[in-house]
């Protein structure tokens, strides 16, 4: 779920007094740690920012145990729909800062030490990121129609 930051967040902000346990329910846990993220990417204080993020990793670590776990009977109808949205979740940061990513994964990697559960899951990323960025570089920009060459955006359906 990405999405613009637009707004600004002070510690006094109810961002740091959610409350959530392990019987939160998991699409409200998924709303904290998308807030979580907005907040810390708007944060400019050390303190601030480590907070944010122990409370993001407490939201993900609540939620990774239950990610395979069926919906619940009761939200059934929520996660019905009768036509296909015309939007999906998508991961599409533009070059640069996807290969900032990259970068960056693979310094702390060369750099700190982590535990060997900690140093599996930043080397997974770093590797998934950097194979969508190699495939987006190696992508067709563009397609031969009747009416000539066009961005492929153009014409996908």
């Amino acid at each position: 779920m990405a999405t613009t930051p637009t707004q600004t967040h002070s510690p006094e902000n109810s961002t740091f007094t959610l409350s959530f346990n392990a019987d939160t329910d998991f699409t409200v846990l998924a709303d904290h740690c998308e807030l979580f993220a907005d907040v810390l990417i708007e944060s400019h204080h050390s303190d601030e920012r480590r907070s944010l993020c122990y409370r993001l990793v407490g939201c993900l670590n609540l939620l990774h145990p239950t990610l395979n776990d069926p919906i619940p009977p009761h939200m059934i109808e929520r996660f019905t729909v009768d036509q296909l949205p015309n939007k999906t979740p998508v991961f599409e940061p533009e070059s640069e800062l996807l290969c900032g990513y990259c970068s960056t994964l693979a310094q702390l990697l060369s750099k700190y030490t982590f535990n060997a559960d900690e140093e599996k899951q930043l080397t997974g990323l770093l590797f998934e990121l950097v194979c969508y960025f190699a495939d987006d570089l190696r992508a067709p920009r563009w397609i031969r129609t009747a009416e000539g060459v066009k961005f492929i955006d153009e014409v996908a359906v």
